[in-house]
């Protein structure tokens, strides 16, 4: 029979179909070939797994508010604390800190491709790379946010901030009411991905 060059004859279509099945196969793959370490790419998912992620900003946003002479500092200058809490390295050099206020909400963006600070924040969303998101969060911020589900009141400003490869940026969303008793680990746990960011709001107590 005939040679007929059917896609039987590639190499894609020796791996399985599901998303899951074929990373595997060709973490197997590359193994076998030499070019990849098994004990190197395991490390690389444990950092992003426990320790690059919401978490970190969770943490900064956290002792901001807890802590006014720590808010002080990060809001003039965050590097040297983002420094000594290890929040710092590729994605994240350059940080500047922009607080919520009853009279103004800041929302993050990179209008050119996808900036971001990784070190604080972990792997963007996809919807942040987005062109609609980059494109309409400039134009029509307000209408952007209510798709969230953020209604902003019409009183409060919306200050949208586009982060490049020079700065990124972290919201600091407002402290929810009745949390002034609250530990740091607790009000942790209230900061979501989506507030430090700008498209969300700090989660309620009991939430």
């Amino acid at each position: 029979m005939p040679h007929d060059h059917s896609d039987h004859d590639h190499p894609h279509a020796l791996l399985p179909p599901e998303p899951a099945l074929r990373v595997k196969a060709l973490e197997t793959i590359l193994t076998e070939k030499g070019l990849i370490d098994p004990a190197a790419l395991d490390e690389i998912i444990d950092t992003y797994q426990n320790k690059i992620g919401p978490q970190n900003g969770a943490r900064v946003v956290a002792k901001m508010w807890s802590d006014p002479a720590f808010r002080a500092a990060m809001l003039s200058d965050p590097m040297p604390l983002l420094e000594e809490m290890g929040f710092y390295g590729r994605q994240g050099e350059h940080m500047v800190i922009v607080e919520n206020t009853p009279e103004v909400h800041n929302v993050v963006v990179c209008t050119l491709c996808s900036c971001y600070p990784w070190p604080l924040l972990g792997i963007p969303p996809g919807w942040y790379k987005s062109d609609a998101y980059r494109s309409r969060v400039v134009r029509e911020p307000r209408k952007v946010l209510a798709e969230f589900g953020l209604d902003l009141p019409e009183g409060k400003s919306v200050r949208v901030w586009d982060s490049t490869a020079e700065i990124r940026y972290l919201v600091v969303p407002e402290r929810p009411e009745g949390t002034e008793g609250m530990s740091e680990e607790e009000l942790v746990a209230l900061v979501t991905r989506d507030s430090m960011i700008g498209t969300g709001l700090a989660q309620e107590p009991g939430a």
